[in-house]
C-alpha cells in the first residue's frame, strides 16, 4: 500500500453515497412521473393533505438533488482529469441550485 492508494473506508463510503443517490433519483423520478407517493413514504413522513397534493414538486426536487449528489461523487470513484472534475463539480452545483429552484418555484 502506497500513499497514492485510496483509503478503503473512503471508497466504501463513496460507494454507499452513490447507491443512496441512485435510490433518491429513482424514487424522485417515480414520484414525479406517476404523480403519487409510495404508501410507505406517506406513512413514515406523515404527509399532510396539502403536502400529498405536491408529488411533482417533491419528486422533481428529489430527482435533481440525487442527480447532483451522484455527479458530485463521480470524480471520487473514477480517475478523471482535473478539468473534468471541476466541470462535474460545477454541474453538481447547478443541479443542486436547480433542485432548490424547482422546489421553490413549482407551486402545484
Amino acid at each position: 500500500m502506497t500513499m497514492d492508494d485510496p483509503d478503503p473506508v473512503w471508497v466504501a463510503l463513496s460507494g454507499v453515497s452513490v447507491i443512496l443517490s441512485l435510490v433518491v433519483v429513482v424514487l424522485g423520478v417515480r414520484v414525479a412521473v406517476t404523480r403519487t407517493f409510495p404508501a410507505f413514504w406517506v406513512r413514515v413522513a406523515r404527509l399532510t393533505t396539502r403536502q400529498r397534493g405536491q408529488p411533482v414538486r417533491r419528486g422533481g426536487f428529489l430527482a435533481l438533488l440525487g442527480a447532483g449528489l451522484l455527479v458530485q461523487q463521480a470524480p471520487l470513484l473514477l480517475p478523471v482529469p482535473l478539468a473534468v472534475g471541476r466541470a462535474l463539480f460545477a454541474l453538481a452545483l447547478l443541479l443542486l441550485v436547480g433542485a432548490v429552484g424547482w422546489f421553490a418555484l413549482l407551486r402545484r
